[in-house]
This record gives C-alpha cells, structure tokens and sequence, in this order.
C-alpha cells in the first residue's frame, strides 16, 4: 500500500508514511495544535511527499541525524491518527466518541502500520523468492488483537497515552474488541501461536482458514446447562481484516468427469461457487515482518441469481445458489448427524483447500515469471495440513498439476510425496496429527465424496492403488496373510475391492499356490508303495484341504459403509508425519499408524507444541512480567525464553517469593471481580484459585474433577466448623468451555457442574471454603484474565487420550502448579519442572488397554469412596435433574456410552489421595510460592518458537529472512 497523499485541513495535519528500517511502526498524523471536533469541514487532498522531511523538521519531530526510517511515533501523532480514523474511516455516526468507535479507530489506525509493514514483507519475499510455508488449518483462535500487536509493535505506552488525551483508558478500549470466532480450541489456538512464532522469528510463512460468519458458537449458561446462539462476531465489522476482492478462485461441486483427446480429465457442471480472500495481518514481536492470515468466504456470481424466479415471487429459489455458497463459511463445525450436515463439512474442508492452493499455485507461477519450473516447486513451497481437516490439499493439488497444468501423475505424485531410492525426500505436503481418538481420525463416506467431488475420487484412487503397489514391494507374496492384514490396515480406500491389477496378481498368486500344492500331493501318492487303509484315506483328504487353504481376496462387506480415510491418506501423501508431544508420537509410531511407521520410520517425527510468551506472559500478565523482567536481568526472555531458567537460582530468594505472591494476589483480585461480572458469585480472593477450562469431552475429564468436588464438599459437610476450617484449605472451583452443541454426555457434564455450584455456593456452613464457578462462553480473552491468577491448573484427562494440550503450558509459564496424569506434553512439563513440583496421579498410557479389558472382564473393584460420591449424587441433594444417565456410565462392564470407558472410577482414588497432596503444600506458602517460581522457570522449553523452529528446519527446510 502505497502511503496516502492526504492533508486533512480540518486537523491541520500532514499524513506521513513512516517506512522505516528499525523496530517500530509508520503510518501516522502529525499533530500541528489544534482541537479535536466531529463538525463537518472540507476535506483538502494535498500531495505532502516532496513535504514531508521539512515539515518533519520544522516541527521539531525530527533532527539532521534522523531519518524517516528511525522515527518514532508519539503520542500525539498517534492520537492525530486516531481521530482520523474516527471520523473518515466511519462505521459509527459521527457525534460521539464513546468505546465503541474509541476501539474501531484505534484498530484501523494499528492497520495502517500493519498494511505498510505487510506490504514490504510480501514485497521482499517476492523479490528474493524465498521458499514460504503455508499453514492450513480450519480454526484459527485468534483472541483479540488490539493489545498484542500494539504490543508487538512496541507501542503500548504511547497508545495509552494517546487515549488518555482523547479521554478514553487503552483497557477500556480494548475490552471492545470481540474474539475472532474462528476456533474451538487447543487446534485452532495453536495455530495462532505458530503465527505469532513465525512473524516475530522472520520466517516466511503464511496461514489459510475459513473466515465464519458465526464461528462455533456463543455459549450461555442457564437453569437447563448449556444454551447456543449464534456468535455475532461480525456484527460491527472487523477492522483488522483487507477484503481482497482481485483475490477469488472458482470452487466446484459435483457434476462429472469426462475423458478428453489423449486421457486428459475434465470436470465439469455441477455447483460453481467463488472464494473471496480476506487478509489479516500478523505481526512479529519487534521485527518489521508481518506475515499474513488469508481467509476464504464464499459467494456466488450476481448471475446466479435468478431474477425471473425472484420477480415471479419465487424468492427462495432465486437466491437458493447465494444461500448454499454463503452458508459453507457461517459457522464452524456444522453438526454432522445429517447427510446435509456431513455434505456441508466436506464442502467447508475442500473449499479451503482448493481456494489455498489455487492461490499457492497462482503466486509461485507469478514468482517464476518466464521461468516456471514445476520439478522445482517443493523447493518453493511446503504445505502443512493441521490435522486430517486439509487432507483433500493432497488429490486438490494432484488435480491442479495434472487436469490444469498438464502434467503427468508420475510429476505430480513425486511433487506430492515422492519416495526415491528407498529415500523420503522433502517434497510439499506434510501432516501433523493431534489426536489418536477414533471418531477423530476422519472417515468419510465414499459415496458422498463421489458425489460430491468425483474427480478427486479417482485421483484417490490412484493413490490407494499406488500406496497398494509399495505395500506389496515392502512385504513381498509368499506370506498372503501378512500381506493381506497390512493391505487391510494400510490402504486408504476401506471396505473396497482391490485396484484390478491387484486383485489379478493375487488370484494368480492364489492358483499358483494350489497348484503347487496339488502337485507335490501327486508326487508323494506316486512314491507310496503301500494302499492306505480307509481310515488313512479319510486323515489325508483333511489335510489335503487344509493345506489348500489359502487367503481370500479382501471382498467388501455388503454390510458396512464403504469409506476414505483421510489420516491414512495424509500419511500416504505427506512427506512428514509429526505428533505434538513425545508420549504421543511414541502412541502414533507404536499403535495409531505402526504398519506405516514400520515401512516408512523416516516420515515420522515428533513436534512438541509450545504456546507464544509473548501473549500468554509477557501482556496477559504484566505484573509477573515485570518481576521476571527484573530478576533475569533483561527482557530478553520475551524471545528467548530458555533465560526464564535463570529464575531457578533465586527460587528461596524471599524478596522474590515475597513479590511473586503480591502479583499473583493482584491477579486473583482481577479474578474474582471477573467472576462476580460474568456469572455473580462473590469468591475470596485468599482461597486457591483451581481452574480447569478447556474443551467438555469426556476423555478430558471434567467429570472426574467435579467428582473430586463432590467427595469434598460431602466430607466437609460430616465434620464441625473447626475440623473442616483445619482439614481444608479453602478453594475457588472454576471450571470453563463448550460442549459441541450435539454431544449430549458433554452437556450433561456441564449441567452437573452448574448444579454443583449452585448447592455448594449458597450453602451458608461451606462459606468461603469451597466455591465452584463455571465461566460462561470460555475463549482466549477468558483464559488471558484466568490463567495469570490460577494457582492450580488440572489436566487430567486419561492417560494416552490428550495428544498434547497447550493451555497446561500457558499455566506453568504464569507460575500455576499443575495437577494431572501423565498424558500429552504433562511428561515434559514435569520433567521441565521438576517432578516434586507437580501433582501426579492416575494409571499410565501403558496399562489402559490392561485395565479397560479388566473391566470388560467383570474383575474391577471400584472404591467405596467412588461409590459413595455417586449415590450421593443419586441422592438429589444437587437438585430434581436426573443424573442417572451420568452417573450410569461409570457403569457397567461393556457397552457404548457406559463400563467408564475413561477410567474416572479407577483413577477416583488416586486423584482424591493426590488433592490432599495439594492442600498440604499450598499450607505452606514459601514452599508453594517456590514450585510456583520453578514452574515458570521451567516453563522455557514450551515456547512456540522453539516449536517452529524445529518445523522450520527439520519439515519445511525454510530459513530467516530478515527485511533489510
């Protein structure tokens, strides 16, 4: 963006672009004396340019040693820019300056640094031509953004100021500011970390997603659980985002293939639709990179609507093509229970692969100008897909290659994913798996990927055949039933007959194998010299048919769906595969894909994620900030985080203890008048803080944790005033996240709790002992104020079951203490912090398999305490809802939603003894305040920069670059 020749005389201001080589942002007014008024007045366009230095000068803003490219904006320019925006840049009306237009104009005038600083990255990288990475993921759970990228940009103090003048306070102002709803998760919030990392590292990157109108959704908490609506995000605008209405790519669904001249594919008819690109600009932590976040929405041509129809009163089907284009990105993760639900998935996941890689494809072709050569576009270019939802990027660029650009498949397929020589050599596609759940590894129906995307399904397979081809070449034909077993594991087309040729060579196989069979049976009756006797006879036809036994043709099962699947496609496809802690890409390697991993060990790597500092520390919680600040020496550790290790020295130091409490106690207080706002309960800012927020699902255990609540408050309930003052130290319960809107044990989850707090909080002998909260409409603007006042963080979910998790490293990075199992990255936190500094419990990922078969089994004893809290439960003292459903699926020996398939009644015991363990220590505040310290200190390893660091070298082989 080219800077603007404006002169808005009403402000008497001049318009200056700052393009600068250091650290801090450009684009401002320059304040020249006078008041700030909404009144109309002429607006002046005047060119400034060849003005610019003098009138710099003249105004004392800058000297002879200066330059335009070290300038700093101040407080007065900054505000200049503010009113600017506030009034030519309108989306309110014009009389008033209230918090709602104070936040529009702040963003639009971030933007404008954020647009210069995008513009001179994109430039650059095209310039030079680096290799770039492309992150595909379906949420992207941003947060706010106001506060991190006038953080990033190093201008917090100036734009509190600034306000201040304009009579506006900068929290105030960015409270305004909805979440983004583009996420759900720990997914979607991981990816925004990675954004974050690659920004402020100058790595060369971009991210693609789905811009949703409604994202998830908004969550209330009412007298039934949990209630959906719609999220309004966008209800005012997002000012952060550049429509680029020049950037659009045609998407298609259904219609036919048809064969041209000489075997070339065509698609065509079907449903046309068009994806519109919407940038958001992300930027690095005080480096000039900014990289970008690109968007798809999805419309229709204004000639698909029909005027005739609409004209004649028919108006539903006049726009019925505008509304099923339109309705792909309203909201994430439609439910699927339905064959439209499940058609509007799959349409959401292959609108942003094609768009993404149309756009990919377009811009390394515009790099390449006249020399444009497809052998070397994976030294260009490296796609991850985040998770199975952009599996359909690996047949969508196949299709591309072979179908648009006319290359062969043997060129496409080694562009793809090549495997030369018994060598995996870095090609394009690579994939990162987060979870090892079953429903979670997707499936889809072949029927409906036929009918929905019929080109990509013979691309499919084509795959699957060759993926069958190199199974044979791996495991050779003499074992037919090894053979057929990894066939049966490995190929990505299930419950489908083999490719032709296959199928042939194994019947030949088969016949080849009878017939020899036959014939040395004829041999050995010629050497007999002796009749058989009846009974001898009868004891070789048996064996004579055993031995002709020999495997069968994998034949479909007429009774079961035909499906793809998309993780074994991906591992098919990609040339990476990563898990996201160690314990879970070990689970990957040894259970998830071991068939894969025994023909291909090189594809398989592990990622540990990690969380960027810089929001989950360094401005989400300023007071502990500074004291690290201080105690370290520097702020180094805001990028470096392996200096927060420094802090183990001065872990007794007790000016250090004593500064850390009072910080953390300044967070609770924030805390708890938070909870007062949002759901009404008053809570003593001098009890524990216990916090477990995260996504409802039933292997993460939220029942397990309310449980635990349970058996406490019934046990302070059977003792006297004294000994329950003496036997517990007081807690604050809060609990926080959704329920998907069709997962009914999740919601039932939720209710449970919410009845729980509302029975423990008026009960006037529990007092300020035991609160239990439940956060409404948990998101990352919940989590920035929760987490810096938490003191313990439970994650405790089954062990082998959580892939990572991310939120119990932004825990231990603000000094909360960790209780949970050892499940996901817990292995490495505790190894990190040491293990007397977090709470252990619960059966490790290697004996679940045991302990789930024990059950079915009919051996396991459950504890009385266990059985206790559940007739307690049953009792009604948490009110008339019936919680049998619940409380029968810790239940039982077998059965789909019962025989405690999660293990909450065998770890009960252990995860009771260990919260004795914790109020024992937090009695003790110099040693609490001391595992505290060494949380945060330990804490280093779980950066994102560390995380993409290792991506960037050992996946995608990109380096630095920094703009000059």
């Amino acid at each position: 963006m080219a800077s603007l020749p404006f002169s808005a005389a009403s402000f008497h201001s001049t318009f200056i672009c700052f393009n600068y080589k250091a650290r801090n942002p450009n684009l401002f007014f320059l304040k020249k004396g006078s008041s700030f008024t909404f009144s109309r007045r002429k607006f002046i366009i005047k060119s400034v340019a060849s003005d610019q230095r003098q009138d710099l000068k003249e105004e004392g803003q800058i000297t002879e040693e200066a330059s335009l490219d070290t300038f700093v904006p101040d407080s007065a320019s900054i505000a200049s820019s503010i009113k600017y925006h506030s009034e030519f840049t309108p989306s309110f009306a014009p009389d008033h300056f209230e918090l709602p237009k104070a936040f529009k104009a702040t963003a639009e005038s971030v933007r404008d640094s954020l647009i210069i600083n995008w513009n001179a990255t994109y430039a650059y990288y095209e310039k030079i031509n680096v290799k770039q990475a492309y992150y595909l993921s379906m949420e992207y759970l941003q947060g706010r953004a106001l506060l991190n990228a006038i953080g990033n940009l190093e201008l917090t103090g100036a734009y509190a100021e600034a306000l201040k003048k304009l009579g506006n306070n900068l929290e105030d102002v960015a409270r305004e500011e909805p979440d983004a709803a583009l996420g759900n998760g720990g997914l979607g919030r991981l990816a925004s970390c990675f954004l974050d990392s690659l920004a402020t590292l100058n790595y060369p990157a971009w991210g693609y997603g789905l811009r949703y109108k409604y994202g998830l959704f908004k969550q209330y908490i009412t007298k039934d659980g949990q209630e959906e609506v719609a999220e309004n995000w966008l209800e005012m605008g997002n000012p952060w985002e550049i429509v680029r209405n020049d950037v659009s790519y045609p998407v298609k669904f259904y219609g036919e293939v048809i064969s041209g001249p000489e075997g070339i594919k065509e698609w065509v008819g079907g449903e046309d639709i068009t994806a519109v690109a919407y940038d958001v600009p992300i930027p690095g932590y005080k480096t000039k990179t900014t990289i970008n976040l690109r968007l798809w929405s999805t419309k229709v041509a204004p000639e698909k609507f029909d005027l005739s129809a609409f004209n004649a009163g028919d108006h539903a089907k006049a726009y019925s093509a505008m509304k099923n284009a339109e309705k792909i990105c309203y909201i994430l993760y439609p439910g699927d229970e339905s064959l439209e639900g499940k058609t509007l998935r799959l349409k959401q996941q292959y609108t942003l692969c094609s768009a993404s890689l149309q756009d990919i494809i377009a811009r390394y072709e515009r790099r390449s100008g006249e020399f444009l050569n497809w052998e070397i576009f994976p030294e260009k270019v490296a796609v991850q897909m985040n998770d199975t939802h952009p599996t359909l990027c690996i047949p969508e660029l196949i299709r591309i290659l072979i179908d648009v650009k006319g290359l062969s498949w043997e060129q496409a397929w080694n562009i793809t994913q090549s495997y030369i020589n018994g060598d995996l050599s870095t090609r394009t596609v690579a994939y990162t798996n987060h979870t090892v759940l079953p429903e979670a590894l997707e499936k889809w129906s072949l029927e409906l990927m036929e009918k929905l995307l019929p080109r990509h399904v013979e691309i499919i397979k084509m795959i699957d055949e060759e993926l069958v081809q190199t199974i044979i070449d791996e495991y050779g034909t003499e074992d037919l039933d090894l053979l057929q077993e990894k066939l049966k594991q490995m190929r990505i087309l299930d419950n489908i007959e083999l490719p032709e040729s296959v199928a042939e060579m194994i019947a030949k196989l088969e016949k080849s194998s009878v017939e020899a069979i036959e014939s040395t049976e004829e041999d050995d009756v010629s050497d007999e010299e002796t009749e058989p006797t009846a009974e001898e006879d009868e004891l070789e036809e048996e064996e004579i048919e055993e031995k002709n036994e020999v495997p069968p043709i994998i034949e479909p099962d007429p009774k079961l769906p035909k499906l793809v699947r998309m993780a074994n496609l991906c591992v098919a496809g990609g040339y990476a595969v990563n898990g996201v802690a160690e314990i879970h890409s070990e689970i990957v390697k040894n259970e998830v894909f071991n068939d894969f991993y025994e023909m291909w060990p090189e594809k398989f790597q592990n990622k540990t994620n990690g969380v960027t500092p810089r929001r989950w520390i360094r401005f989400c919680n300023p007071d502990l900030s500074k004291i690290i600040t201080k105690w370290t020496g520097s702020e180094d550790w805001v990028v470096n985080t392996e200096k927060l290790v420094t802090l183990r020295k001065f872990a007794d130091n007790e000016d250090l203890q004593s500064e850390w409490r009072e910080a953390k106690r300044r967070n609770k207080v924030k805390v708890a008048s938070f909870l007062r706002e949002k759901t009404g309960y008053i809570v003593n800012p001098d009890a524990m803080f216990d916090v477990q927020v995260k996504r409802i699902h039933e292997y993460k255990r939220q029942l397990l944790n309310i449980m635990g609540i349970v058996y406490r408050y019934k046990k302070m309930k059977e003792v006297s005033h004294e000994e329950r003052k003496s036997s517990f130290a007081p807690r604050v319960c809060i609990f926080g996240g959704k329920a998907f809107a069709t997962y009914v044990q999740a919601k039932r989850i939720v209710k449970f709790i919410t009845d729980v707090g509302a029975t423990v909080n008026h009960d006037p002998e529990i007092g300020d002992l035991l609160k239990v909260v439940f956060v409404p409409d948990y998101n990352v603007s919940v989590a920035e104020m929760l987490i810096p006042g938490s003191e313990l963080s439970q994650h405790i979910s089954t062990a082998g079951m959580e892939a990572s998790g991310t939120s119990n490293m932004k825990f231990a990075m603000n000094g909360c203490i960790l209780i949970g199992t050892l499940d996901g990255a817990n292995v490495e936190i505790r190894q990190e912090v040491g293990e007397d500094n977090f709470f252990l419990f619960g059966a490790e990922a290697h004996e679940i398999a045991g302990l789930r078969k024990e059950r079915a089994e009919g051996k396991f004893v459950p504890d009385p305490r266990f059985e206790e809290v559940k007739s307690y439960v049953r009792s009604g003292v948490f009110g008339p809802y019936n919680y049998e459903e619940l409380m029968g699926s810790l239940e039982g020996n077998e059965g789909y939603g019962r025989a405690d398939y999660f293990l909450v009644g065998k770890d009960f015991p252990s995860y009771i003894e260990c919260q004795d363990k914790v109020d024992e220590a937090y009695r003790d505040q110099k040693r609490w305040t001391k595992m505290s310290i060494l949380n945060t200190a330990g804490s280093y390893k779980f950066s994102s920069d560390r995380t993409i660091h290792e991506y960037a070298r050992d996946i995608w082989r990109i380096d630095p670059v920094v703009l000059p």
